[in-house]
């Protein structure tokens, strides 16, 4: 099968699935990615058919942060996919569930982009983001794994079809030196309970490696663009009739509920 066909197919495949609303599964045996760099190619043509859905690409995501997640499906690195303009919702935000398989949230520090990082000028380095980022706010992630089996999931399929992503909902952004923001707390509640803590890691990391990434498949982080940098607390999920407030030290909260 010609590359690009094959490729086609592979984005095709998932798109699909998404769209019928089908328990999550990996790329069947004759279309799975025979190498990472081969599903990240196959990402961007399924970038072509979520486009016209969600909107253009606005913002990127990190997926598989975790050294458990990361034995779980066979690799030893995080994997990367985009945030689409018309899934990204503005706190408090009220969502379907009905407009989701299987919700589920992942409690995260946002960045906002206030300049360029351009493909051109990589490698880039914690220290050489930093200046581009006008300002950070607690998110959530929703996560749209249409009840997949964690288990058997694996990565190069899970890269094809987005990670999962089903958008984000973000607070206000703050003005923030990146720096203060590594180990900084917080808090999910649940319907008024608390029902997790934790603390950020290093975003300013995170938004060098998704920028090195990106590079690496000639794509630009642009300004006014949304970076998420990884979930501080264990993925939770989240149904009709439910409240979900995400609240950091230092940036407020995000809110949300699900009708």
């Amino acid at each position: 099968m010609d590359s690009n066909v094959r490729l086609n197919a592979m984005a095709q495949w998932m798109w699909d699935a998404r769209c019928r609303r089908q328990t999550y599964a990996n790329l069947p045996e004759g279309l799975r990615p025979g190498s990472i760099a081969e599903a990240y190619a196959a990402q961007e043509r399924y970038y072509g058919l979520a486009e016209p859905v969600y909107g253009a690409v606005a913002g990127a995501k990190i997926a598989t942060t975790t050294k458990v997640m990361q034995q779980l499906m066979g690799i030893d690195h995080p994997c990367g996919g985009a945030i689409f303009a018309r899934t990204i919702h503005r706190s408090p935000a009220r969502l379907r569930a009905a407009d989701f398989v299987n919700l589920r949230i992942e409690s995260e520090i946002a960045l906002l982009l206030g300049r360029d990082l351009p493909a051109a000028r990589a490698p880039w380095t914690r220290e050489t983001v930093a200046p581009a980022v006008a300002g950070a706010m607690p998110a959530f992630e929703l996560i749209e794994d249409r009840h997949a089996d964690y288990a058997t999931t694996e990565a190069a399929s899970l890269i094809v079809e987005n990670c999962w992503n089903g958008g984000v909902v973000i607070g206000a952004a703050k003005a923030v030196p990146v720096d203060a923001l590594v180990g900084v707390l917080g808090r999910l509640m649940m319907d008024g309970k608390a029902v997790g803590e934790g603390a950020a890691e290093d975003p300013a990391a995170t938004l060098a490696w998704l920028a090195n990434h990106l590079a690496e498949r000639g794509r630009d982080l642009k300004a006014g663009m949304v970076v998420i940098t990884g979930s501080v607390i264990a993925t939770v999920s989240i149904a009709s009739g439910q409240r979900a407030v995400f609240a950091v030290d230092g940036l407020g909260d995000v809110a949300m509920d699900v009708l």
